[in-house]
C-alpha cells in the first residue's frame, strides 16, 4: 500500500491520468532545458563521452516513459518504472561532479530529475514522494564530493535536499486531496443518480402508505424509512444534531414499533470529529434495539453513552429472552448492520448474552 495513500474509487483512473500527462509535458520541457544547458557549458565538460551518454540515457527515458504513458498510464506509477527513473535521475546528479571540470551553474541533470521525484508523490504518496525528493539531494552531495570545481557551501546542499523532499511531499499531498475529492464528487453524483431513480418510485409509494394505511404501525415504519432514504439520497447525516440526538430518536423508534421502554443514559455528550463516527453509531444501535424487540422480545433496554479520552463507549443492554452466543451463528444484523458498521469506522463490537437473562451489546468508537 502506498505511504499516505488513501482508498480511492475507479474515478481515480482519470485523475491519474490527467495528473501523469502534466508530470509528461513537465518532463519532455525539463529534458529540453537539459541539452539547451549541456550545450551552453560544453566547454566546461571534462569527461564529454560520459556527458554525452548522460544526455542520452535522458532522451531514451523520457521518449521510453511517454510512450509508456500512451499505451499503458498506470504503469508509470508502478514501483519499476518509478525507481528507474529515480536511479537515472540520481546517477546524473551524483555523475555531476565528475563529468564537469569546472565551476558550473547548471548540473548535469538540470531540472529532468524533479519529474521523478513528482511521480513517486503520485505512486507513493506524500511521505514516499519526500523519500525519494531526498534520496536525489543526497545525489547532489555525492556530487559536489566527487567534483573538482568550487565546493558548494553546507547550506546550499540543504537547501537542494529540502527542496526535492518538498516537491515530492507537494505532490504526493495534492494527488491525494485531489483523490479524496474525487471520491466525494463521485458519490454525490452516484446518490443523484439514485435519487432522481427512487424519486418518483419508492419515496412516493413510502408517502401514499402514510397517507392511505389505517394500521398505524404500518404508516409510522413508512413514515421512519422514508425520512432514512432521504437522508441518504439527499447527503442528510443521521445524527446531524449530533450523537445523542440520533441515539434517542432510536430509542423513540423502538418504543413505538415494539411497544417496550427504551432509556438513554448519557455520562456527557462525545465530542464526536472523526466522519461517519456518529451515523456507525446510531444505525449499530437501531439495528441493536430492533434485534431486542424482534427476536429478543425485550420490554426495557438502557442505551448508555461515555466517552472517554479518543473514542467513545456504547452500550444497548436488553431484559429480552437471552441467547447462548456461543451456540448461535451470527445474523446478517449483527454482522452486516452492527460490526459491519463499526468495522468501517475503526470501531469494536462485543456481544455478551445469556438464556433468559438478556443481551447486551458494546460498542466502541474513535472521536476523531
Amino acid at each position: 500500500m502506498a505511504w499516505g495513500r488513501p482508498i480511492v474509487d475507479p474515478g481515480e483512473a482519470r485523475l491519474e491520468r490527467s495528473v501523469l500527462a502534466g508530470i509528461a509535458a513537465f518532463r519532455i520541457a525539463a529534458l529540453a532545458w537539459l541539452i539547451a544547458v549541456q550545450i551552453s557549458s560544453r566547454s566546461k565538460v571534462g569527461h564529454p563521452v560520459a556527458d554525452i551518454l548522460g544526455v542520452a540515457a535522458a532522451v531514451l527515458a523520457t521518449a521510453g516513459i511517454t510512450l509508456l504513458f500512451r499505451v499503458a498510464p498506470r504503469w508509470v506509477a508502478r514501483p519499476v518504472t518509478v525507481v528507474g527513473e529515480l536511479v537515472l535521475g540520481f546517477t546524473l546528479l551524483a555523475a555531476d561532479g565528475w563529468v564537469y571540470d569546472q565551476p558550473h551553474s547548471q548540473s548535469l541533470g538540470a531540472a529532468w530529475p524533479l519529474a521523478g521525484v513528482l511521480t513517486a508523490g503520485v505512486a507513493w504518496g506524500w511521505a514516499g514522494g519526500a523519500c525519494a525528493g531526498v534520496a536525489l539531494g543526497l545525489g547532489r552531495v555525492l556530487a559536489v564530493h566527487m567534483g573538482d570545481g568550487a565546493p558548494a557551501s553546507t547550506l546550499s546542499l540543504i537547501s537542494t535536499c529540502v527542496l526535492y523532499a518538498q516537491v515530492g511531499a507537494v505532490s504526493g499531498f495534492v494527488v491525494q486531496r485531489l483523490r479524496i475529492a474525487e471520491f466525494q464528487i463521485s458519490a454525490a453524483r452516484a446518490r443523484e443518480e439514485v435519487a432522481r431513480t427512487l424519486h418518483d418510485g419508492v419515496l412516493q409509494t413510502l408517502a401514499v402508505v402514510q397517507r392511505r394505511s389505517t394500521d398505524a404501525d404500518l404508516a409510522g415504519l413508512a413514515r421512519d424509512q422514508e425520512r432514512e432514504l432521504r437522508q441518504f439520497l439527499f447527503g442528510i447525516e443521521a445524527g446531524g444534531d449530533g450523537l445523542v440526538a440520533a441515539l434517542r430518536l432510536a430509542a423513540t423508534r423502538f418504543e413505538r414499533h415494539h411497544e417496550g421502554r427504551a432509556e438513554v443514559t448519557v455520562v456527557e455528550e462525545p465530542e464526536i470529529r472523526r466522519p461517519g463516527v456518529v451515523d456507525a453509531l446510531a444505525g449499530a444501535v437501531g439495528e441493536a434495539l430492533t434485534n431486542a424487540g424482534k427476536h429478543g422480545a425485550a420490554q426495557h433496554v438502557v442505551v448508555y453513552v461515555e466517552p472517554d479520552d479518543d473514542e467513545v463507549f456504547v452500550s444497548v443492554k436488553d431484559d429480552g429472552l437471552g441467547f447462548d452466543a456461543d451456540a448461535v451463528a451470527e445474523g446478517v444484523g449483527l454482522g452486516r448492520s452492527i460490526r459491519g458498521r463499526l468495522d468501517e469506522v475503526g470501531g469494536r463490537v462485543e456481544v455478551s448474552s445469556t438464556p433468559g437473562r438478556g443481551t447486551e451489546v458494546r460498542l466502541w468508537a474513535p472521536l476523531r
